[in-house]
């Protein structure tokens, strides 16, 4: 799930600073008293991360979730990246290109990298302009099943000009030419150990595991749902300004126990994802041992509906398909319904708190791209109308409507976490109430965001009638993000289940609206035709926004350098984060 629309970098910056300071007020006073006895430590032994979603795979071009891309991100560099001022940071690339220094062509068909000389992989093989073509190659090859390959659609070809020097040419003028290459979905594998990994075989390149990268550490160590040991890249650019010798990414347990790891007992460096209650991660923050970083950028936890039939199998075996068309999901009124159904403030007064806050849109950000065409409500009155009106009702008294022997019957599904169950179980009472029967199920982290096409539990599979996650864009750049939606991104047993339209829609007035995005020069217009498209998602209830979450993490309070920012993965500038101790 990945975006120069400047013009709106200075309202996203202030949102950055929002999250949820109450929960430092306990121990505010104790830092600001500490504050002055801090000294460096210097170069540190290990650093400790716990990811209670644990990564399985160190591709970030063949995995779904954030948590495979935050590991990955340790190793692996794009050529250049956002901050959280909206400002491009040269990681690969020597500068980053403009039109005045003639990068950028005038008639913005295509644009060119120059790129850092001296560059090594943790192998000691130079880093080359040819690396940067061979990753397109990869990540564009319809038999590797990326789940990059919306970032580079836009692309004609790339070519090495020299072996510092890359081009980028598009098919047509591209206002979004840092999209490829650019933060979390633009990182450059090494060609010379992927090269004979190019197509069906992709999944088995050795370095999916150990990967070679150009970044501050290498993985000496995976067990993949466990743990990643990383150890410092002696061929960094910036070797002799590493923080530490060793990093240890422990994967297991829950949100709630890795928050009270971080926060509480110290006992690690920095925690990922801490989706937890509120009321608890206030608890949690006083304990003082570490302190809580959180950013609102574009993600947001929805609710996605199967429009296709889950129950449903063809002669091959594969359920979800496009040809069994949803007994009632294929009703915009029955979806309206269940939207109605949903007690979204409940929901994030109750339990994100200030954490995260009731949406209507499927896109959220940059600001200028949130609409003003929306709204949420809650209404059952007006849900139980609709289903009426549809002809769904409960011809034999057991509480669940039907309709030509069809019972309104439905699977819930989400990952295992405390905070998701709690708002399954608000979901499920309201659908209950206007007389929905709503079964409900749990994947573990590891096998739903897993992208491994032989399990049927992912997120791509979807063997359900609805499903609740986070995702959103990562660069500022709306367009990779909004191709989700787009005929040809639909997963199915013969693309082997790559693509990110789990929904499988397929709407031909949608996918036109893209293709003006993407060639759209002017700002103005181009705001206008990615708002119709949100409309388009929204309005018809195609996905049901619920949350607009914020990305909570916990640091160690002797943890220095972190930094993070909406269009990149919380470990992008890991080469800056330092310990210092405090003198006792």
């Amino acid at each position: 799930m990945r975006k120069s629309l400047r013009d709106c970098f200075s309202v996203v910056s202030v949102l950055l600073s929002v999250g949820v300071t109450f929960f430092l007020l306990a121990c505010s006073r104790q830092q600001e008293n500490l504050s002055s006895q801090i000294i460096p430590q210097g170069h540190s032994e290990t650093l400790n991360l716990l990811y209670w979603q644990a990564p399985t795979i160190l591709n970030p071009h063949l995995s779904t979730g954030f948590k495979d891309s935050e590991a990955s991100r340790i190793t692996l560099e794009p050529l250049a990246s956002y901050d959280n001022q909206g400002n491009l940071i040269p990681f690969l690339a020597a500068e980053i290109p403009s039109r005045d220094n003639g990068g950028i062509s005038p008639d913005g068909k295509s644009v060119t990298w120059k790129l850092k000389e001296g560059i090594k992989w943790s192998d000691g093989t130079p880093f080359m302009a040819d690396d940067v073509v061979f990753t397109y190659q990869f990540v564009t090859n319809p038999k590797v099943g990326s789940t990059s390959a919306n970032n580079y659609v836009s692309i004609e070809t790339v070519k090495a000009i020299d072996k510092n020097t890359v081009k980028v040419v598009f098919k047509k003028s591209n206002p979004a030419w840092d999209l490829p290459f650019v933060g979390g979905g633009g990182m450059i594998l090494p060609r010379h150990l992927y090269k004979n990994y190019n197509g069906e075989n992709a999944r088995q390149a050795p370095e999916n595991l150990i990967p070679i990268g150009t970044g501050p550490y290498k993985v000496v160590e995976f067990k993949p749902g466990n743990v990643v040991v990383y150890e410092v890249n002696s061929h960094f650019r910036e070797v002799d300004k590493l923080g530490f010798k060793k990093i240890k990414l422990k994967g297991g347990g829950d949100a709630t126990s890795a928050a009270r790891a971080v926060l509480q007992t110290g006992d690690v460096d920095y925690a990922y994802n801490l989706q937890v209650e509120v009321n608890i991660l206030n608890q949690l923050a006083a304990g003082g041992a570490g302190k809580i970083k959180s950013i609102f950028g574009g993600t947001s936890e929805r609710i996605l509906i199967n429009l296709t039939d889950p129950n449903k199998a063809t002669i091959e075996g594969e359920k979800s398909s496009l040809k069994f068309p949803h007994p009632f999901f294929q009703s915009k009124q029955v979806r309206e319904a269940f939207s109605l159904a949903i007690d979204r403030d409940t929901i994030a007064q109750q339990l994100y708190g200030v954490t995260g806050k009731a949406i209507s849109n499927f896109l959220i950000a940059p600001l200028q791209y949130n609409s003003p065409n929306t709204s949420y409500e809650f209404n059952l009155e007006k849900a139980s109308q609709l289903l009426d009106k549809e002809g769904w009702k409960d011809s034999n008294n057991n509480g669940i409507r039907d309709k030509n022997g069809i019972e309104m019957k439905i699977v819930f599904q989400t990952s295992v976490n405390p905070l998701r169950q709690k708002t399954q179980e608000v979901i499920k009472q309201g659908l209950q109430k206007i007389g929905v029967g709503v079964e409900l199920k749990n994947v573990d982290a590891s096998i739903f965001f897993s992208s491994d096409p032989s399990n049927n539990d992912t997120v791509e599979h979807f063997y359900s009638d609805l499903e609740m996650f986070t995702t959103g864009n990562t660069n500022p750049d709306p367009s990779t993000y909004m191709k989700t939606y787009m005929c040809d991104t639909i997963p199915q047993k013969s693309n082997n289940w790559s693509g990110d339209n789990y929904s499988r829609y397929c709407n031909p007035a949608y996918d036109r609206l893209w293709q003006q995005a993407v060639q759209e020069l002017d700002t103005k217009k181009r705001q206008k035709i990615f708002i119709a498209m949100n409309d388009m998602l929204v309005n018809d209830f195609i996905v049901i926004p619920l949350i607009h979450r914020a990305d909570v993490v916990g640091i160690s309070t002797s943890i220095q350098g972190f930094e993070s920012t909406p269009w990149d993965f919380n470990t992008w500038n890991i080469k800056d984060w330092k310990t210092y101790e405090v003198d006792s």
